[in-house]
């Protein structure tokens, strides 16, 4: 299923969300595409970086961050983007543009240690070595935020090959989130799911990390969503 639109419009301009789609976009035109194998080594997070006697190419306290705007593919950074595009907007717009920002990387920061925690734990010496990369988690957790602000917003998606259908956003985000979490639980039988690949840990870490934070504020009356 490949999200089209969400049909809501953002009260104010999403400066923010705009900001990082560029960012992204630059990395990987400038920095990425011309030097791609020698950024993904330098630029990426390791999850072994936490621990003392791990070789990693960068500082785990920086990579972190760095890791979080670079992608490996032009189907990666698309597929990211598109996400954020459509529903960073106005999660951006219940939050504020600057408490958006610390959520977003919070968000980031929390994905990446989930799925290092499930690495270190499950996998080898050698799956702690492969460098973690993306946006994806970040975005994670703005989808779940998402999902408890705007449940009942509707959906525009492309089933493949042919099919554009309306799906209300709870059961778009929950379909998407259960898909995370059996891939991620099938990835503890498997390098793949750990070490390298896609890091599903990450995104279920991401999305619960949404889920809560924007409990928490809403619950505070901290968040002003639009009514849909």
């Amino acid at each position: 299923m490949l999200p089209l639109s969400d049909g809501l419009r953002a009260r104010r301009f999403p400066i923010v969300n705009i900001a990082l789609i560029v960012a992204n976009f630059a990395v990987w035109l400038f920095y990425e595409l011309p030097h791609l194998n020698s950024a993904v080594y330098h630029a990426s997070f390791y999850p072994c970086a936490v621990e003392a006697a791990c070789r990693a190419p960068e500082a785990w306290g920086v990579s972190w961050i760095t890791s979080m705007f670079l992608h490996g593919s032009w189907d990666h950074i698309l597929g990211n983007m598109l996400f954020l595009a459509i529903f960073g907007k106005n999660v951006e717009d219940a939050y504020g543009p600057l408490r958006y920002l610390v959520f977003y990387f919070a968000g980031g920061f929390v994905a990446i240690m989930t799925q290092t925690a499930v690495t270190l734990l499950f996998g080898s010496a050698v799956d702690g070595r492969v460098p973690t990369l993306g946006a994806s988690g970040a975005i994670a957790a703005v989808l779940g935020a998402y999902f408890l602000l705007y449940p009942g917003s509707r959906v525009r998606t492309w089933i493949f090959p042919i099919f554009l259908v309306h799906i209300p956003a709870y059961v778009f985000l929950g379909l998407w989130f259960l898909y995370q979490l059996i891939e991620a639980n099938f990835g503890l039988f498997s390098t793949s799911g750990n070490g390298g690949g896609v890091a599903f840990f990450a995104h279920v870490g991401g999305f619960l990390f949404g889920l809560g934070v924007t409990w928490l504020l809403a619950s505070a009356g901290q968040l002003a969503p639009q009514q849909v």
